[in-house]
């Protein structure tokens, strides 16, 4: 491995994990901008305001260490403690269900990330709109094989840089089609990157003011918004509406309803305010599911037609 560029090291100030905190920014198994390796540490390749970097993160005794290489390993490094939620705070928060205590007593390390990244969040959150999680995952993967810049420094074989919105609005629309992606998805892209510095801006916002900002570009709703600001925000109180399986989990964990919708799950969610996300941050990490009573999403491979 070649000398690292920059280096810092971080102490948190309570218990961190690092999966935990950082698994939300992974877009499938085969994430070309995300990686763990065998000792255990995070890789993650970004597009920084100050050009691409490579962050390596590892955890001992406590202590924090992250790795940069690339234009942008002095921001990446500068944001460590923000990105690993550092700046996020559970004060107030309180479980008042089972499941939700459950979540908090497995997981005493989950802590909200915050990139300050809008558009590497926004392309693959719209990349998701009404699809199974494997499409989405796999025209991820494709396009930045295709189309992004290898990684800055040491990185695992395969790691790429996000594009920069004028490579995605560059990218030819049968490779989109390839991609199995659907022109409904891949225009809501080119117009977000059209007006990419005013998405950006957004990152300096409160989560209700970039969630508006975001939601002007049309084919971008609350259920994509909701997504892109948990991650760039850490916004402990911004729940995903507008989701097939979620309003279900909720019901189900936290009343044993099987149909709960989306009124019903802010419903059950109310008690929690302020820390709506976060209380299904724990949910998610106990698993409960309902029973199934529905087929799964069909897959539409658009790339075959």
């Amino acid at each position: 491995m070649s000398q690292a560029a920059h280096h810092r090291e971080w102490t948190p100030d309570g218990p961190l994990h690092l999966g935990q905190v950082l698994g939300c920014l992974r877009r499938g198994p085969g994430d070309p901008a995300f990686r763990t390796d065998a000792s255990g540490a995070f890789w993650r390749v970004s597009r920084t305001p100050e050009g691409p970097a490579t962050l390596r993160v590892t955890a001992l005794g406590g202590t924090v260490r992250g790795d940069a290489w690339g234009p942008g390993a002095a921001w990446f490094l500068d944001r460590l403690p923000v990105l690993l939620g550092g700046e996020d705070s559970s004060g107030g928060f309180a479980p008042r269900h089972r499941l939700v205590a459950e979540g908090q007593r497995r997981a005493p390390g989950l802590r909200l990330a915050r990139t300050g990244l809008v558009l590497e969040s926004l392309v693959p959150s719209v990349l998701e709109q009404k699809v199974t999680a494997d499409e989405a995952y796999r025209a991820w993967r494709r396009l930045l094989t295709r189309f992004g810049e290898p990684a800055p420094g040491p990185a695992p074989e395969g790691m790429a840089v996000p594009l920069a919105a004028r490579d995605w609005a560059l990218v030819p629309s049968w490779e989109w089609h390839r991609a199995g992606v659907d022109n409904k998805r891949a225009s809501t892209i080119l117009r977000a990157v059209r007006v990419a510095a005013r998405m950006e801006e957004a990152a300096g916002m409160t989560p209700a003011e970039a969630r508006a900002r975001l939601e002007k570009i049309p084919g971008i709703g609350p259920w994509t918004s909701a997504e892109v600001v948990q991650r760039t925000h850490g916004a402990p109180d911004e729940v995903t509406t507008g989701d097939l399986h979620l309003p279900r989990i909720v019901g189900w964990s936290l009343v044993g309803e099987r149909d709960a919708d989306d009124a019903r799950m802010l419903e059950l969610l109310a008690p929690y305010e302020g820390h709506r996300h976060r209380a299904v941050r724990y949910l998610l990490t106990v698993g409960s599911i309902p029973p199934r009573r529905a087929p799964k999403m069909r897959k539409t491979d658009i790339a075959r037609w």
